[in-house]
């Protein structure tokens, strides 16, 4: 039978208060008095109720995480940055892939409440999900606009877009097609497109944007990037905004035997260490991922701790850099 709190009292000797009191650090105890309640619990195998304990103190020391999807890079190297933080902040996460499906963020935003957890870092893109603001909960956006209330964390997305933009520009390419998301996601992520057509306009050239739906099926994405070069055969340059999109526009280019970067040149769009690994040829806008990570994370405990004032600041914004590889 799994040893109780009144079992770790009676094997060491003193009342269920004083394990209570060792348990959560409370009151005046003699060291003593904690070595026989630790030797008890060790004895007995004793697991403390994290949950009840967090009851008395108001905190669970839990964070949930929502996410697309842990198999893209940049995601996946953001929650392993943002984990490790929390960890040495003495915070536990509860990650949940939402899969850019609307009723399943519901119900893990339902069940990260439920289990009381202190704040949340979302990263979804799903919109309409009235939870967020009517927990009264802190939470951090990432790349996601989610209310008035509630603070941004980003990369310098216009910076991005324009140094793409006039990099292709600069390399002699007049015809530069972009790959985007939907338009009408609440994202800070479109002003990559914006910065996209406004160098378009200042150099006079025609601009088009092919949107990638979220999440689309591997079959969709890659008829739309054959798409891409079936519509335009003077194609020549491609901003793509997302290393994986980069990487399908060079494979199809390679597949029709088009010269990269003699012919077509290609810039993609995050830079993180898996793609910098898999693909180091590839050109692309890197993202300080870690910076990203410690802003959210940091900003969040001072929401749980009531020291964060949104007045000051509601957007977090990073600058970019350009990793000039053999596709330009």
């Amino acid at each position: 039978m799994k040893p109780k709190l009144k079992d770790v009292a009676k094997r060491a000797g003193v009342s269920p208060a004083t394990v209570s009191r060792v348990l959560n650090n409370r009151g005046y105890l003699s060291e003593k008095t904690r070595l026989k309640v630790d030797q008890a619990m060790a004895d007995l195998n004793y697991i403390p109720n994290d949950l009840a304990r967090s009851l008395f103190k108001q905190r669970t020391k839990l964070i949930g995480f929502v996410f697309p999807s842990t198999a893209n890079p940049f995601y996946g190297e953001l929650i392993a940055h943002m984990e490790n933080i929390c960890f040495d902040l003495g915070y536990k996460v509860l990650l949940c892939n939402s899969s850019n499906q609307p009723e399943k963020e519901e119900l893990y935003v339902s069940m990260l409440l439920r289990n009381q957890v202190d704040g949340i870092i979302n990263g979804a893109h799903n919109q309409g999900i009235k939870e967020y603001q009517q927990a009264q909960l802190p939470v951090v956006g990432i790349d996601r606009y989610l209310s008035d209330s509630i603070p941004v964390v980003s990369s310098d997305n216009y910076q991005g877009g324009r140094l793409a933009t006039e990099l292709l520009v600069q390399k002699g390419c007049r015809s530069i097609i972009h790959i985007n998301g939907p338009k009408e996601l609440e994202t800070p992520a479109n002003k990559r497109r914006e910065a996209y057509e406004d160098v378009m306009k200042r150099e006079g050239r025609a601009y088009k944007t092919y949107e990638i739906p979220v999440m689309a099926p591997k079959q969709k994405v890659a008829s739309l990037i054959k798409l891409l070069f079936d519509e335009n055969p003077e194609i020549d340059g491609v901003f793509a905004s997302d290393d994986h999109l980069a990487a399908l526009v060079l494979s199809e280019a390679k597949r029709r035997q088009i010269d990269v970067p003699g012919q077509i040149k290609i810039i993609g769009y995050d830079g993180t260490e898996t793609m910098r690994t898999i693909l180091p040829e590839l050109t692309t806008i890197q993202q300080p991922i870690a910076e990203i990570a410690e802003k959210a994370v940091h900003t969040l405990i001072q929401e749980i701790e009531d020291r964060y004032d949104l007045i000051d600041q509601r957007e977090f914004v990073f600058s970019v850099k350009v990793i000039e590889g053999e596709t330009t």
